[in-house]
């Protein structure tokens, strides 16, 4: 397996920018991730929405549009018959389907993962993305596609903020653009 690699390395300056009265936003890169997706023939949708659950460590596997966080990493659903499983952790366990059942593509090294918290991280958000984040429409558990200045990205809310797959060519592009805007609301990378 290749080493991986940040497509942010040199980009991230650790440390507060922006307004003095604290920080609005914080910024991390979760590095050394897994990224699988994991798509079913609609025969066998269950028993591979199973597999992918198992793998997880959850009990089930999340609806269209939702996310369930187990032990083993987060399961999203992101289109029907379609999940990613997304770890920290690059070792992450494989899967093997029959191929009657359907596909297992690694997407690791194609996104780069941003994690955003903090009082002010919904209102940056909401500068790029043409999405109701309010806790309502967007709760936690809830997954979404969109597009951030016309690049298709992959949204996600936790109990403590939000999570971004962004595509790795545009990561440096799209980072520049979220710190650049979050300096009116102080933010801190870390």
């Amino acid at each position: 397996m290749a080493e991986w690699r940040s497509a942010l390395k040199g980009q991230l300056s650790l440390g507060k920018v922006g307004t003095s009265d604290g920080s609005g936003v914080t910024f991390s890169e979760v590095t050394r991730i897994s990224l699988l997706q994991i798509a079913a023939w609609p025969e066998a949708w269950k028993s591979v929405g199973a597999e992918a659950a198992r793998l997880a460590g959850t009990e089930t596997a999340p609806g269209p549009g939702m996310m369930a966080q187990g032990a083993k990493g987060t399961l999203l659903q992101i289109e029907p018959l379609k999940w990613w499983l997304i770890s920290r952790d690059d070792r992450q366990d494989r899967i093997s389907l029959a191929t009657e059942d359907g596909v297992v593509l690694d997407l690791s090294s194609s996104r780069t993962w941003i994690k955003l918290n903090g009082p002010s991280a919904t209102h940056l958000l909401n500068h790029f993305l043409p999405l109701n984040l309010s806790d309502t429409a967007f709760p936690v558990g809830s997954v979404a596609s969109s597009a951030f200045h016309h690049i298709g990205i992959t949204l996600w809310r936790e109990e403590n903020g939000f999570n971004l797959l962004l595509p790795r060519s545009f990561a440096i592009s799209l980072w520049e653009q979220l710190t650049d805007s979050a300096a009116q609301y102080g933010c801190e990378i870390i």
